[in-house]
């Protein structure tokens, strides 16, 4: 088992709820739960989670974070019952110091949505332990992609790295009520990005700014970076990419990519 995978979350507890307009999506993340078949840990890099380094929840039994707002009551109900690794975040945290990359463990952050969305759908059973894992404040992305090369050597383990954001995310644009130009605009930059991963173009990744639309489609970059440390932990693994999603959502393309 050495897979990697970039998963579109949605909108918030949409996914689970039901929602018509994440049909595509919610079908497509419950067939994906094939592929954890043999994880021993999940690595989940959340683009709902920030830290002034690279931070790990280290609890054993994580509380659940409902860090979205406006939703039914239902929503806040949501339970995602996955042990913690906390024994697997001393070891991450110990690789990434040897490595000199900064980090910390924490003890108290529960599963935020980002983490918790995706696996209901496709880990239902929530028999797999999970570590979650910060991005760095700082969003820059060479660091993020070596970030992910640290990672790769957990694979030999049995620990499946999941990057969890959207390749598309500026809410101005989702939310517009004419989605002519950024549905043309978002294909622009969805087209890049495909290229651009499935061909193991890092360089063209880190310098993704310089893109075609590309602040257009991410006004601040949080919801891309989890790609980031996917592609680093696939270059440092020599993992073959595909794209296993690619629709419209919210009115504009979006992709996940998996790699093995």
């Amino acid at each position: 088992m050495s897979k990697v995978i970039f998963v579109p979350h949605g909108g918030g507890p949409k996914p689970v709820m039901g929602d018509a307009a994440h049909a595509g999506l919610t079908a497509c993340l419950q067939h994906m739960g094939a592929q954890l078949k043999g994880a021993k840990a999940l690595l989940v890099i959340s683009a709902h989670w920030e830290a002034a380094e690279v931070t790990l929840s280290a609890q054993s039994e994580p509380d659940m974070l409902y860090d979205y707002y406006n939703f039914p009551p239902a929503a806040y109900a949501l339970q995602y019952p996955a042990p913690g690794a906390p024994e697997l975040a001393k070891q991450v945290h110990s690789m990434l110091l040897q490595q000199g990359i900064s980090c910390q463990l924490e003890h108290q952050r529960g599963y935020d949505h980002g983490t918790f969305i995706p696996l209901m759908l496709m880990a239902p059973k929530a028999d797999i332990p999970v570590l979650q894992m910060s991005l760095r404040a700082d969003l820059d992305p060479q660091a993020h992609v070596e970030l992910g090369k640290a990672l790769a050597p957990l694979l030999a383990q049995g620990v499946m790295v999941i990057g969890s954001g959207l390749s598309f995310h500026s809410f101005a644009a989702m939310r517009a009520t004419d989605k002519t130009e950024p549905l043309a605009r978002s294909k622009v930059f969805d087209d890049w990005l495909n290229g651009t991963v499935l061909q193991h173009n890092e360089a063209g990744l880190i310098a993704w700014e310089q893109a075609p639309e590309a602040r257009y489609c991410h006004p601040r970059e949080e919801h891309l970076l989890p790609l980031h440390v996917c592609f680093g932990v696939a270059q440092k693994a020599q993992l073959e990419a595909k794209n296993f999603y690619q629709e419209t959502l919210f009115g504009v393309m979006n992709s996940g990519f998996i790699w093995h």
